[in-house]
């Protein structure tokens, strides 16, 4: 008896690449659907926020970047552990690869898991996986919030709670208010659910809703950059208390292999 098929397995076709400013040095990579990444230049520096799936496509967005700015990716924010995200960070040789320690946690355990599933189930997304050089580990991890100046430009990266995976992480411009939401918002798609805490969720949407974004990029879809972004009531009566942290940026570490 044959394994049903995944219909991820017979989806070839190219997407539509955009790749849009959404305020002063800050960027949104989407692709019509597949997994977005976002780009934020600093005054001596640039940080990408997803890595995309192989180097192959990380060399896509590295064109992309070229277009705009020579300063050099000296940052990689992983915003969960799924491999469509990660695997593709050894193209930029960035200096610091950040995820919370609960994603730390997870590519521990079940990143290689992962990485076979979404191998097989995403053939597309996985363009030249052979390039993939192994797991992506982190170089600095954090429990609930880091602060990382790129010059004169602050991006605060927050553990906001649990929802697509338990160590969801965001990037936040406060003073552009862009938001980088990784997977925790999609639009015009449907999360993934495998690693999902549902019970949690929608207290963790409703951080985000608090923090008031003027524009947000999903894990997926489109960016939002309509004057008022529009949360469901659930999230607004969910959360118990606005804040999204509850640690210093002294909480942050260098993780040790």
């Amino acid at each position: 008896m044959s394994s049903k098929a995944f219909a991820s397995q017979g989806d070839l076709e190219e997407k539509k690449v955009t790749f849009a400013e959404l305020g002063e040095g800050a960027y949104a990579y989407t692709t019509e659907g597949d997994p977005n990444s976002g780009v934020i230049v600093g005054d001596e520096g640039v940080m990408v926020v997803d890595a995309r799936a192989t180097p192959v496509l990380a060399g896509e967005l590295i064109d992309a970047i070229r277009t705009v700015t020579d300063k050099p990716i000296r940052w990689v924010v992983l915003t969960h552990y799924h491999a469509v995200r990660v695997l593709g960070a050894s193209a930029y040789g960035a200096e610091h690869i950040v995820a919370s320690e609960a994603t730390f946690e997870l590519i521990r355990e079940r990143g290689a898991q992962d990485w076979a599933s979404e191998v097989q189930r995403f053939p597309r997304l996985f363009r030249s996986a052979e390039t993939v050089p192994g797991l992506t580990w982190p170089t600095i991890t954090f429990d609930t919030r880091m602060t990382v100046w790129l010059g004169k430009r602050e991006v605060q990266i927050l553990h906001p709670g649990r929802g697509h995976t338990k160590g969801d992480t965001i990037v936040w411009l406060p003073e552009s208010r862009i938001l980088y939401s990784g997977d925790l918002v999609e639009y015009g798609a449907t999360p993934y659910a495998g690693d999902a805490y549902f019970g949690e969720w929608p207290a963790t949407l409703a951080k985000l809703a608090a923090m008031k974004p003027a524009k947000l990029v999903p894990g997926r879809g489109d960016a939002l950059t309509t004057p008022k972004i529009h949360w469901p009531p659930s999230t607004a009566r969910a959360a118990s208390s606005p804040s999204c942290t509850t640690r210093s940026a002294a909480g942050a570490r260098r993780a040790t292999r």
